[in-house]
């Protein structure tokens, strides 16, 4: 501990400011200034840890991070150490740094009675200054094993498991449907929150590594699973969990009516300078000039809302059909646990409306086209959300987008030809050795858990590939976070 004291010498947390407003809604670029903060600042931070007895960090982090060491080492300016005991943990602390809700912080002890430590900040400093000072060169696998392996779905857990299988010395080719790698970091996750070139420098390194990626593939249609299954020694399942979650109401049926899956990845796709679709040079699903209605109020509500903004909406409303969370943590969610309260995202501060505690009854249209929402307010009577008399409400809309979650992987396709069960909860089967019903065929990430973050995905993507590792040589030496129990479908 570089600083016993550092917690109560520096009690303010400081993160890196945000471009104001007006600017950064002109552009897709990141929303801060900066995405670092000088040295001596994050030193500064760093020393708030207070390198607890029992850090209760490690229990929020399903990675693992040693999360005590590394702000230590920052602490005291040894930045190699720093990414290497980070690294020794976490394949991409660059995503989960930008992209992770950071439950570490909601289990850090200091956050008790003051503000907790900056970890996620910390964690994305380090990487940037690995490969700002050229500390990122591809690990290239000393020996080859001559077992081949296939890994669908390039997203967290698919790239995670796909370096860690490579650096074991497998010949690992990752296929991903899009036209493009990275699953939902490329499309799914607007440009604002993390630049694509920060995804493509990982994957230029992966390449170096020995990584094969094979982009506009469906597997199970221009590849059949009987072939995969020739062709490989081993398969991993990380296609995510890909059913939306819809909204069966009246109107359903009516255009301007998307899921935000439909959405986003347009909009990235138009960001990068891809072609656009229509004459005015806009991607096929835009919110210019539109009233928008968003309904879900989770991260991928947020990803609408500021792209939304960015495309020029003439308003903007999310709709939540859970009440507003208190402004601290609820008392539902004592520490440690992941703390139930009110956040506000960069996006929330650019624009729009929040509605909570309100659903939808129908959607109204003319000539086949929405134009507005009708809904009300809700309470819970008897774990169900029932409508309030008398709150009933009708809002324009041009455009609305449905920001539900997930309920499940495919089904049809590669799942249903390689035989892979499936749980009652819509997730390919898996038993605690990441592996499925079908001989030398495992899954990870959100395609067997389901729905979930970042650092989940990766954390199982790199137990997936010790199980693999270890069947097809017998032993392992890569480590697996996750626990087996923690693997049982919940």
């Amino acid at each position: 501990m570089a600083d016993p004291k550092g917690f109560l010498k520096h009690t303010e947390r400081e993160l890196p400011k945000r471009r104001p407003v007006d600017l950064r809604i002109m552009d897709w670029k990141e929303v801060y200034e900066s995405t670092t903060l000088p040295e001596d600042h994050l030193r500064t931070q760093a020393s708030r840890c207070m390198s607890c007895g029992i850090p209760f960090c490690h229990q929020g982090c399903p990675l693992g991070n040693i999360i005590p060491e590394w702000n230590d080492l920052v602490h005291r300016g040894r930045w190699d150490a720093a990414v290497d005991r980070l690294h020794a943990t976490n394949n991409f602390p660059e995503f989960t740094g930008r992209l992770c809700p950071a439950p570490c912080e909601g289990s850090c002890v200091l956050g008790i009675n003051q503000e907790p430590v900056t970890i996620k900040q910390i964690e994305v400093e380090i990487a940037e200054a690995a490969w700002a000072e050229g500390g990122m060169d591809p690990v290239v696998p000393s020996f080859r094993t001559g077992q081949t392996v296939a890994v669908v779905g390039s997203g967290p857990a698919g790239l995670a498991a796909a370096q860690q299988l490579t650096r074991a010395g497998h010949a690992v080719t990752v296929f991903e449907r899009d036209d493009r790698i990275g699953g939902l970091m490329r499309y799914g996750i607007p440009e604002f929150k993390m630049e694509k070139a920060v995804l493509d420098r990982r994957l230029a390194q992966m390449e170096a590594e020995g990584t094969v990626f094979r982009p506009g593939v469906n597997v199970g249609k221009d590849i059949t699973a009987a072939q995969l299954r020739a062709q490989f020694d081993a398969i991993v399942l990380c296609g995510g969990a890909t059913l939306r979650r819809d909204l069966p109401v009246p109107g359903r049926e009516l255009d301007g009516i998307h899921q935000a899956m439909d959405f986003l990845p347009l909009a990235n796709k138009a960001a990068a300078g891809d072609p656009v679709v229509d004459a005015d040079g806009l991607p096929e699903v835009h919110a210019r000039d539109k009233h928008v209605i968003i309904i879900g109020g989770g991260d991928t509500g947020a990803d609408c809302l500021g792209t939304a903004t960015r495309q020029g909406a003439r308003s903007v409303k999310s709709f939540e059909i859970m009440p507003r969370p208190p402004a601290t943590r609820a008392a539902s969610t004592p520490w440690p646990v992941y703390p139930l309260m009110f956040r506000t995202a960069s996006a929330h501060e650019e624009n729009g409306e929040r509605v909570y505690s309100v659903s939808t009854a129908e959607f109204v249209g003319s000539d086949g086209h929405v134009t507005a929402l009708k809904g009300s307010e809700v309470k819970m009577v008897d774990g169900r959300f029932e409508p309030v008399p008398g709150s009933d409400f009708e809002y324009p809309a041009d455009l609305v987008l449905l920001a539900m979650g997930f309920t499940g992987a495919q089904r049809s396709g590669l799942c249903s030809d390689l035989g892979v069960d499936f749980t009652d909860r819509g997730n390919v089967d898996r038993d605690g050795t990441w592996a499925t019903n079908v001989d030398g065929v495992f899954v990870a990430g959100d395609m067997g858990r389901g729905q979930s973050l970042i650092v989940w995905a990766i954390a199982e993507g790199r137990s997936a590939a010790a199980a693999v590792d270890r069947y097809l040589m017998g032993e392992t030496a890569l480590p697996s976070p996750v626990r087996p129990t923690d693997v049982a479908q919940r």
